[in-house]
């Protein structure tokens, strides 16, 4: 017997709701007794029959309005008959209005909670479990209410796009907008920015479990850390000991917990029940495309309802969340976040142009988040054209998974092209002559990275290879082509024998590896500041793939960790990484971001004056802006407030802000819709003129400053300073050899000079007053008080810099040991000046002889120290050394934090604790 379009959608509806827990009854023969939630078809209304009332725990809850599969695409059309529906009577029933309605066909299913403050109807998977409208009906206020509730966002710690991103997302959460999009550059923080917002939902908007979505392990692995180490603003307890977070690493999932982390991998095989390779899970499924054999669509799991998640952040959502992949997220009812630093038009798309951050590239290196590239190209005729071999031509040849390998002759042409390059045929010495190349001019790149012993200090660089095979042939090259060892260059991939996540750590944090090979394991997500150097040997077909590469160099680095973290050549921060493209990657031309320096080939002072000529283009002011960001990096706090001086107030960072700004779209854009809107009616002709005059208008603004000869020399003078030229070419030969007496006679006068300084200003300067004091007073010598001294005398005689002072010192007299930095080498020099040290000391060692000393005097008599006490006490004195004094805070910092702190210290020392720190600090002073 032919059914007929309604039936066939009853049937569908009574399968998905008895799938959610619900009992089917029909009107005649109901008994609301059997289970939490009944579904009863027909029940008569006071507006005609209801195809099915929903019942929990025997009250009416709910409406279904059922209808035949063709009026899907219409659907809407319907919600006033529902609505009516559910505000009617109930015959026998004493009711009010029934929150939840639901209009299905079957196939298509709209849900509308009554409830909520402005109700608006959704697309669901299918029905809500009984349970769930239970837990529903108890609270006072449904989600979309509890909205309201969030109080204003703390923006202390918050950089201004996190304060944006989070601001707009809670303003879009109140809007009831079921998808949101979240731009953020690599490195900006858009994890940490997650975290925060998520923890604001659970606190506030009292969600019950939010699911953060991954595409790789490497990634989940990373989140869960972020999640462990985030330390509320509003509380001292770190995330995991007010919420539970879970990462899913079986079909297991527990209800327990407020955070879920997944791979999208994983969550499709829980929702089909089928088993899940882990190895399935550690590949980028934008570039491997991983499918199980039958890309079946999700069904509906039980033990995890379509409503188990209030909340889906998707990770990287650039990628993964379409085709077969979007079945996961079109499963549950929730709100969805995506976070990206590389949109395209699918993901504007899919997030419904809901895009509440928008903080690209560019955006991010104007704040000073990020860094910016410069791009070395190397370009070879096999990269470009491939090559031929020859007929009869002996030829090594090798099994690609084996590497085994052996000889044989030729009995036909091989050609090939760049595409069939390290797959088909390894050419090596293309792969000799890129990584030679390299090696020529990492030192003209990095013209300060040289050692004591005038060794070139390889900057950290990372590779990236075409595959497992490709990336062995370049660590092999690379080894002899920098004469290294193994471990300066190793491989980071999921197949490498080593394990890759300790090797990552290695490079991330330790002298070597200084160069590592990888494929694809660490193109996202993974945070490597001391990364300067990305070389590219292989081209990736995803815009929004390159730009994640890429990603990996953005990130900032201070000075101090650079060096800590295995560059100790460093002289300055990191100011920009270079991109060393030898694939011809970058002139795919399929990234948004682009390298601000336009002009390679000219000199900072011809940039300057061709601006100040009227060369504004836009490659100028970029090249410019790039030049500029560097140089705040370098410089210090007074030559800052010099520039602020000579251009009226503004600083560095605005100044590239405009430069950037000039040439803009958005800026452009701004432009016409405001001429436009100034001109309506006017002839195109006059309203491109309009158009051309506002442009120049701001753009002469942006280089106004530089019209001044001052500003111009004064940024080139500041830049000499800052930048060191390696002459490689001409030879040098010796003319004169021995000793020069003007030496002697201009260290004297140099001694002479320093010592009036000195006496100059004992009375007024307060380290110094401290020096020519009593002893007790020099145990209040601050780091602060002696950082300011070296600085004023540098600003007011650079000619008498401490460690200048010191050199004329070692040519007149024997002095004891070598000042560790120029603050040292200054208490030094102040001491001998001043008659304490009879021979000029390393303040160190001053140091060292006072404590022995006092330890000596205090063990004379009852007193013994443990060994705990004076490893205790050695720490102390290796601090005062550095710091000149020591506070109880300071028992917060490393070392003393690691070992107890000031509790362990009053453990050790009890009652004399503040007596043994203030004996010190006047003792190690004396």
């Amino acid at each position: 017997m032919n059914q007929t379009p309604e039936q066939i959608a009853r049937d569908r509806i009574d399968q998905l709701l008895e799938a959610s827990g619900w009992v089917i009854q029909d009107k005649k023969a109901f008994n609301l007794s059997v289970s939490t939630g009944i579904a009863i078809r027909e029940w008569q209304t006071d507006v005609g029959p209801a195809d099915y009332v929903l019942f929990v725990d025997k009250k009416p809850v709910g409406i279904i309005e059922a209808k035949r599969e063709e009026e899907g695409v219409k659907l809407t059309v319907h919600e006033d008959q529902s609505s009516d529906y559910a505000k009617a009577k109930l015959k026998h029933i004493n009711n009010g209005p029934l929150p939840f309605v639901y209009e299905s066909t079957g196939a298509i299913t709209r849900f509308t909670d009554h409830r909520d403050p402005k109700p608006r109807s959704r697309p669901v998977f299918t029905f809500h479990r009984p349970e769930t409208f239970q837990k529903w009906l108890k609270e006072d206020k449904t989600l979309r209410a509890r909205f309201f509730d969030i109080p204003g966002l703390p923006t202390d710690n918050l950089r201004d796009c996190q304060v944006q991103a989070i601001t707009n997302l809670e303003q879009s959460f109140r809007e009831s907008r079921p998808k949101a999009l979240i731009q953020m550059a690599t490195g900006s923080g858009k994890t940490f920015t997650a975290i925060s917002f998520i923890y604001r939902l659970l606190k506030f908007a009292k969600a019950k479990r939010v699911l953060f979505l991954v595409d790789t392990k490497n990634l989940g692995e990373q989140a869960e850390q972020e999640f462990k180490k985030y330390e509320p603003q509003d509380d001292n307890r770190l995330f995991p000991e007010l919420y539970g977070v879970t990462r899913l690493s079986s079909s297991f999932v527990p209800s327990d917990s407020e955070v879920y982390i997944s791979t999208i991998q994983r969550l499709y095989s829980i929702l089909k029940g089928t088993p899940l390779d882990e190895k399935d899970e550690e590949e980028n499924p934008n570039e491997d495309k991983w499918q199980p054999k039958e890309p079946m669509p999700v069904v509906y799991n039980a033990a995890i309802p379509m409503e188990f998640f209030d909340f889906v952040v998707i990770d990287e959502c650039h990628r993964s969340i379409y085709n077969l992949w979007k079945q996961v997220l079109d499963y549950f009812d929730a709100f969805q976040i995506g976070l990206t630093a590389t949109p395209d038009n699918r993901t504007f798309g899919y997030f419904d142009r809901n895009l509440v951050c928008d903080y690209g590239y560019l955006k991010a290196v104007e704040d000073g988040v990020l860094v910016p590239y410069n791009v070395f190209e190397i370009v070879t005729k096999v990269t470009q054209e491939g090559a031929r071999i020859d007929l009869g031509e002996y030829v090594s040849s090798r099994e690609k998974l084996t590497r085994k390998e052996f000889w044989n002759q030729l009995d036909e042409e091989v050609e090939y092209n760049n595409r069939q390059l390290d797959d088909k045929v390894v050419n090596v010495n293309q792969i000799r002559l890129i990584v030679r190349a390299v090696k020529d001019n990492l030192p003209a790149m990095f013209p300060d990275r040289v050692d004591a012993e005038g060794k070139f200090e390889v900057p950290k660089m990372l590779i990236f290879a075409k595959s497992d095979s490709h990336a062995d042939d370049i660590i092999h090259i690379v080894r002899e082509e920098f004469a290294e060892e193994n471990k300066f260059c190793k491989k980071i991939t999921y197949r490498s024998e080593e394990d890759p996540k300790s090797v990552l750590q290695q490079f991330r944090n330790s002298y070597y590896p200084r160069v590592a090979v990888t494929v694809d394991m660490i193109a996202t997500g993974t945070d490597i500041r001391p990364l300067e150097v990305l070389l590219f040997m292989r081209d990736v077909k995803s815009r929004s793939y390159y730009e994640q590469m890429k990603g990996r160099g953005t990130r900032t680095c201070s000075l101090e960790e650079l060096k800590a973290t295995g560059t100790p050549t460093a002289r300055f921060t990191k100011d920009h990484f270079v991109i060393i493209d030898a694939i011809g990657v970058e002139k795919s031309r399929k990234t948004d971001s682009r390298p601000l320096e336009k002009k390679p080939g000219l000199w900072l002072k011809q940039v300057l004056e061709g601006i100040a000529m009227g060369n504004t283009d836009e490659a100028m002011l970029s090249t410019l802006a790039n030049r500029l960001i560097r140089l705040d990096k370098q410089i210090n706090e007074k030559e800052k407030m010099a520039f602020a001086e000579k251009t009226g107030g503004y600083t560095l960072n605005q100044v590239v802000k405009q430069l950037l700004h000039a040439h803009d779209p958005d800026t452009l854009q701004g432009i016409t819709q405001e001429i436009q809107a100034q001109h309506k009616g006017a002839a195109p002709a006059t309203i491109e003129a309009a158009i051309q005059e506002r442009h120049q208008q701001i753009i002469n603004q942006a280089v106004a400053l530089f019209d001044d000869y001052e500003v111009r020399d004064f940024v080139v003078d500041i830049r000499r300073k800052y930048e060191q030229i390696i002459d490689h070419i001409n030879p040098d030969e010796l003319v004169n050899i021995g000793w020069v007496e003007d030496n002697m006679a201009d260290a004297e006068k140099l001694l002479s000079d320093f010592r009036a300084w000195i006496e100059e200003h004992k009375t007024e300067i307060t380290a110094l007053q401290l020096f020519y004091g009593q002893p007790y007073q020099r145990r209040e010598l601050t780091y602060k008080m002696i950082k300011e001294l070296v600085e004023r005398i540098k600003t007011d005689k650079p000619g008498m810099a401490p460690l200048t002072v010191w050199r004329a010192y070692e040519q007149l007299e024997k002095v004891n040991g070598q000042p560790k930095n120029e603050m040292m080498a200054l208490v030094g020099l102040i001491r001998r000046v001043s008659g304490l040290d009879d021979t000029l000391t390393a303040y160190d060692r001053t140091v060292d002889r006072n404590f022995q000393d006092w330890v000596f005097r205090k063990q004379a008599g009852v007193l013994k120290f443990s060994e705990e006490q004076m490893q205790w006490l050695r720490m102390i004195k290796e601090y005062v050394a550095s710091s000149f004094r020591i506070e109880p805070d300071d028992f917060d910092l490393s070392p003393f934090n690691a070992h107890g702190g000031l509790g362990k210290m009053w453990a050790l020392f009890g009652e004399k604790t503040d007596e043994i720190m203030n004996e010190l600090n006047e003792e190690l002073a004396a």
